[in-house]
């Protein structure tokens, strides 16, 4: 009996859907199958909607960036442009967010988090933002040797908060 539930355990998880597999300058990492891959069009390389959790407006989003080889800028810039996207609640100071460092792979990554209101954009270039409030990003430089990758998961913060585990691990396993 035993046995008989292990097998079927076994083949449950081996029949499991698999998510879309995304490959940064050959690490590849299978992207969690919750994520609804959609056609990434432009600057975006690839583009996940993340599912809302309970009560939430909207769902979150993964995207992926990539410019080529020195393009996009570098750490800094991109931190500083992310930090703006978001502004702190009247009278209060703006989250400066929380920056850590990772190897990812082999490869240097620098990773953001940050909370507010955030100024969500129809597209990048548009004139007019629609503040979102109590929302989050993660927000990575993958900084491999052709080029950065630019990862960020924004939504939420619910959201973001449910998602976050299956975001680090699929982040943390490109191999």
């Amino acid at each position: 009996m035993i046995f008989a539930q292990a097998l079927a355990f076994t083949l449950t998880l081996a029949a499991a859907p698999a998510g879309t597999e995304v490959v940064l300058d050959g690490l590849k990492s299978v992207a969690p199958a919750a994520w609804k891959e959609i056609p990434a069009s432009g600057m975006r390389m690839k583009q996940f909607q993340v599912p809302k959790a309970a009560g939430d407006q909207f769902d979150a989003e993964i995207v992926v960036f990539f410019f080529g080889p020195g393009g996009g800028g570098g750490v800094q810039v991109n931190v500083d442009r992310w930090k703006k996207m978001f502004q702190a609640p009247e009278g209060k100071k703006a989250d400066e967010g929380k920056i850590e460092t990772a190897t990812i792979g082999k490869v240097k990554a620098t990773i953001l988090d940050i909370r507010g209101t955030y100024l969500w954009k129809a597209a990048p270039m548009a004139p007019e933002s629609e503040p979102r409030a109590n929302h989050r990003m993660l927000a990575v430089v993958f900084e491999s040797p052709n080029g950065p990758y630019f990862i960020r998961l924004v939504g939420p913060d619910k959201t973001v908060a449910q998602h976050k585990k299956d975001f680090d691990r699929w982040l943390r396993s490109f191999k």
